[in-house]
C-alpha cells in the first residue's frame, strides 16, 4: 500500500483557512574541494566503491583528523554570502550516533559554536515580490557513507534481502545550512520553500563552492513542517522530509505534508516528531524513524582537533572575493540584453544562462549565443540524455561556428554540422569543417555550372522566371544547395539564377 493511500489529506483550502504552517529548512551542502575534511582522500563521485577511503575516514584506531583548509574557507564564503556573523573561535564536535554508513559510529561536525550564524537570504517569488529567509548557523561538519539496499521494491530497507555500505562518501566535507522557522507565508509555503532553495542552489553555484548537483547528492534539502492553529502561541510537533533531491521536489513534499498533518490534527490524533522519506514517483511522504533530539546525540568537543580561529583580516580578504549576487546579475543582463522576463527564465530553467554569457564573453552576438544554447544544444543534450552543460562543447566553439556562419564560411544548416562534428568528438569547428569538407562553396563557375544544370533539368521552371515568377527561383536554388550537399550560399545562388534567366 502506497503512502498515497494510506494517508489521509485534507484539501489545501480547508488547511490554511485552519492552520499556519511553519518550516524550517536546513540544506546539506557537500563541498568540492579535491580531499576529504579531516583526511587527503580524493572526493571523486562516482569512483568505484571503497577505494577513496583511509584509516581517518574509516575511524580506525589511532588514526588522527586534519582540518581541510579549503573547506574551511568555502565555509566563510557562504557564510558571509549569507550575511551571517563569523564565529571568531568555535570548536568542532563529535555527535554521537550509529548507522551503518557512519563507520566511527560518530560525526564530526560543530553544535554549539557553529563557523557562521544569524543571516539572512532576500528569494524573489514567482510574482517578482521578495521574501526574506533568515538563516540559524551554517556549519562545518563530515558527510556519511552511503548504503544500498539490494533485493527490495522500494530500495529502502524494508524488505531488501541484504544491504551494501561503501564508503567513498564518508568524510566528504558538508556545510549545513540552516534557517529560523519561516512563518507568515500562509498558502505560499511551499513555494517560498522551493524559492529559497532555489536561490540558495544558484548563491552557491556561483562562489563554485559546490557543483550543488542535487540529482547526485551534492546538494540535499531536509524539509522541517509543523501546523499551528491559526493565533496558536506555541509551534506544533515537525516532521522532517529527508533527503528532497529537486528543486520541485521541495514543493510537492511541502504541500504534501501540510495535507498530510491537518488531516492528522483535525481526526483528533497527534503528529508524530520523526522523520519521513518523499518519494519522487507521487509525491507522498512515508514514516522513518522517530527523530531525536539535540541531548541524544550526547555532542562533546573533538578532542583530536584544535578549535577554528580564523583572523578578521582574513575573513574581509574572503569578503572581497564574494561574486555578484545571481538574481542581481540577472536583472542586469536582462537590461543589457533587453530580453523578456519569460525568456530570461526560460533561459535559467533550461540551465542555458551561464553557458551564454560565457559564449557571449567569447565574442558571439547576445541573441545568436541564446538561440544556439536553447534551441539545437538543448534538443542535442535531450537526445543524448545530459545536462545542457555536460555537452561535449565550449563556450568558446560555440563562439567559433557563430563567428564561421556570420563570416560566411558556413551556412546554419552547415553550422549544424560542425557542431554535431564537435560533440562527437572530432577535434575544433575549424577541424571538422576541413574534415568533413562543409566550408560554404564560394566558387562562382562552380555555382553557375550547378544552376546552369539545375535549370535545364527543369525548363518550365525557367520559363516562369524568365517571365517575372522570381518566386520560382526557390525550386531551383533547392536543387542547387541538394547538388552542393547545401554548402552553397542559398542567396549567392538566386542572384546566380536571376541573372541566367534575365
Amino acid at each position: 500500500m502506497t503512502a498515497a493511500m494510506s494517508d489521509d489529506l485534507l484539501a489545501y483550502d480547508d488547511v490554511l483557512a485552519t492552520f499556519e504552517p511553519v518550516m524550517g529548512m536546513e540544506v546539506h551542502v557537500e563541498l568540492h574541494t579535491a580531499t576529504k575534511m579531516f583526511c587527503g582522500c580524493p572526493t571523486t563521485f562516482g569512483a568505484e566503491p571503497n577505494t577513496q577511503v583511509c584509516p581517518v575516514c574509516l575511524g580506525l584506531p589511532g588514526s588522527m583528523p586534519v582540518v581541510n583548509a579549503a573547506a574551511v574557507e568555502s565555509a566563510i564564503r557562504i557564510g558571509l554570502a549569507l550575511n551571517c556573523s563569523i564565529t571568531p573561535w568555535g570548536r568542532f564536535a563529535r555527535k554521537n550516533y550509529f548507522y551503518p554508513d557512519q563507520p566511527k559510529n560518530y560525526q564530526i561536525s560543530q553544535y554549539d559554536e557553529p563557523i557562521a550564524t544569524d543571516g539572512y537570504l532576500d528569494v524573489v517569488l514567482d510574482d517578482g515580490s521578495t521574501w526574506r529567509v533568515d538563516i540559524e548557523r551554517a556549519h562545518m561538519e563530515e558527510d556519511t557513507g552511503k548504503s544500498l539496499h539490494v533485493g527490495g521494491a522500494t530500495g529502502r530497507i524494508h524488505g531488501a534481502s541484504h544491504s551494501l555500505l561503501d564508503y567513498n562518501r564518508a568524510g566528504v566535507p558538508l556545510v549545513e545550512i540552516v534557517t529560523k522557522p519561516i512563518t507568515g507565508a500562509g498558502e505560499r509555503a511551499p513555494e517560498v520553500a522551493r524559492a529559497y532553495v532555489t536561490a540558495l542552489r544558484d548563491l552557491l553555484k556561483a562562489l563554485d563552492v559546490s557543483d550543488v548537483r542535487m540529482d547526485q547528492g551534492s546538494m540535499r534539502c531536509d524539509a522541517n513542517i509543523s501546523l499551528m492553529p491559526i493565533g496558536a502561541p506555541e509551534f506544533g510537533t515537525r516532521t522532517e522530509t529527508k533527503n528532497v533531491n529537486s528543486l520541485k521536489s521541495v514543493e510537492v513534499a511541502v504541500r504534501y505534508e501540510m495535507r498530510r498533518q491537518a488531516a492528522v490534527l483535525v481526526a483528533g490524533g497527534e503528529v508524530i516528531q520523526e522523520t519521513r522519506h518523499f518519494q519522487e514517483a507521487d509525491g507522498t511522504t512515508s514514516a522513518g524513524r522517530r527523530k531525536e533530539t539535540a541531548e541524544d546525540y550526547r555532542y562533546f568537543p573533538e578532542p583530536d582537533l584544535e578549535p577554528v580561529a580564523p583572523d578578521g583580516a582574513w575573513v574581509e580578504e574572503l569578503r572581497g572575493t564574494l561574486p555578484e549576487l545571481p538574481w542581481l546579475r540577472r536583472a542586469r543582463i536582462q537590461a543589457e540584453w533587453g530580453v523578456s522576463d519569460e525568456e530570461m527564465r526560460d533561459l535559467v530553467n533550461a540551465g542555458a544562462l551561464d553557458l551564454v554569457i560565457a559564449t557571449t564573453e567569447a565574442g558571439a552576438p547576445a541573441s545568436e549565443a541564446r538561440s544556439w544554447w536553447v534551441a539545437y544544444l538543448s534538443q542535442q543534450a535531450n537526445s543524448r540524455g545530459v545536462e545542457l552543460g555536460a555537452l561535449a562543447i565550449t563556450p568558446a566553439q560555440v563562439a567559433t561556428v557563430i563567428a564561421l556562419v556570420a563570416d560566411g564560411k558556413l551556412t546554419n544548416k552547415l553550422a549544424r554540422q560542425v557542431i554535431d562534428g564537435v560533440l562527437d568528438g572530432e577535434g575544433e569547428p575549424e577541424q571538422v569543417v576541413a574534415a568533413r569538407g562543409l566550408e560554404v562553396v564560394r566558387d562562382d563557375s562552380a555555382l553557375q555550372a550547378a544552376v546552369d544544370e539545375a535549370l535545364a533539368a527543369n525548363p518550365d521552371i525557367a520559363e516562369k522566371i524568365r517571365s517575372g515568377k522570381v518566386a520560382a527561383a526557390g525550386k531551383i536554388v533547392g536543387d542547387v544547395m541538394k547538388a552542393t550537399r547545401g554548402q552553397a550560399d542559398p542567396a549567392r545562388v538566386k542572384e546566380l539564377v536571376i541573372a541566367a534567366c534575365s
